[in-house]
């Protein structure tokens, strides 16, 4: 996943003459580095708690640091691509880098995915299968799935390390960052059918179908006892929250680029579909990006352990600050008695 442009899009990617690519231009910049500046501090935060934390890391744990720090990475480029909107899409940062931050975005992308597919089955092994998550839910086992989550997205991300470049745009004057797939390849549309079906139906069918057997689980198990668990709404309502989110931040850059896939197998008019498939684009990829942003509030700060574990390391901190105090009162107790007992032998003294 990469922000575009695209190849078949480039006459009409710098064209801000229109009223829908003038308006595009402007709100990109602003609201790219609100969602940067919303969720970088956000998933710092959850590193930082999770990284100061005395007690031994839980799987799930593990997981929502794995995504913390995938997030992280991933909105690191959205400052680059802010710059570049702003510049007329006139990228001033080398080949090197329209290569680095691309693949890194698409790297962090297939890993936040596949993490969050990991978190809805580790939820789905803790509520509905409770006896196999006894050695299922491991940590080693976790920290070897989040290793072979990296393994795979940098595989995934090797196309786009390939193709992206940086190439000089004559008719406006511009050197831009493209995915620079050869007339005729049939790169473009494998990377784009491989977005559409690794990056996302194969994901949300295990997320849906996780989450919907943890809230029918959780359903039948209130029935079962006649009893009315706040605990278990609240799971509930936070599974069913997560699909939701992911199919909502994701789901219009997925189906853009079905269109776009479309459009290159001239399934599509060119004349009827260019312009919005252009426009569609650039609006989608980066309200995907909200996502990685949401994700550390809708995980974490809206669960109870989470907030444990923040309130404890507060408390922590605290008493560390008052025995510091308590040890400098001391001491400056301990060198005023001293002072006074030489005022007074020397005071003995002289007389």
């Amino acid at each position: 996943m990469e922000p575009p442009p695209q190849n078949h899009s480039a006459s009409l990617l710098f064209n801000a003459s229109s009223a829908d690519w003038e308006l595009v231009l402007a709100a990109i910049p602003p609201y790219v580095l609100a969602v940067a500046l919303l969720g970088l501090p956000a998933n710092a935060f959850v590193l930082g708690v999770l990284a100061l934390h005395r007690d031994r890391l839980t799987v799930a744990e593990l997981y929502l640091g794995n995504l913390a720090l995938a997030d992280f990475a991933l909105l690191c480029g959205l400052p680059f691509w802010a710059v570049n909107v702003l510049r007329g899409f006139d990228w001033p940062y080398g080949d090197a880098l329209c290569k680095a931050v691309n693949a890194a975005a698409t790297l962090n992308f297939y890993t936040s995915v596949y993490t969050l597919v990991m978190i809805s089955v580790d939820r789905y092994l803790a509520l509905v299968e409770p006896m196999r998550a006894r050695w299922l839910r491991r940590t080693l086992y976790a920290k070897v799935a989040c290793g072979l989550l990296w393994a795979l997205g940098l595989l995934l991300s090797a196309p786009t390390l390939l193709h992206r470049r940086v190439v000089y745009v004559e008719e406006y004057g511009t050197t831009s960052c493209v995915l620079d797939f050869q007339h005729g390849s049939p790169w473009k549309v494998a990377h784009q059918v491989l977005l559409n079906t690794v990056g996302f139906v194969l994901p949300v069918a295990v997320i849906v179908l996780s989450s919907a057997k943890i809230v029918k689980a959780l359903v039948q198990r209130q029935e079962s006892v006649s009893l009315h668990d706040p605990s278990d709404t609240r799971a509930a309502v936070l599974v069913s929250a997560v699909a939701l989110l992911f199919v909502l931040c994701w789901g219009p850059f997925q189906v853009v680029t079905f269109l776009d896939t479309l459009y290159d197998v001239r399934a599509l008019d060119e004349r009827l579909w260019s312009r919005g498939l252009d426009v569609g684009h650039q609006v989608s990829v980066y309200l995907a990006f909200l996502n990685s942003a949401l994700n550390p509030l809708l995980y974490v700060f809206s669960g109870q352990y989470f907030r444990r574990k923040v309130s404890a390391i507060y408390r922590r901190t605290r008493r560390r600050r008052r025995r510091g105090s308590d040890v400098t009162a001391c001491q400056r107790s301990v060198v005023s008695t001293y002072i006074n007992r030489t005022d007074a032998i020397k005071a003995k003294d002289n007389v």
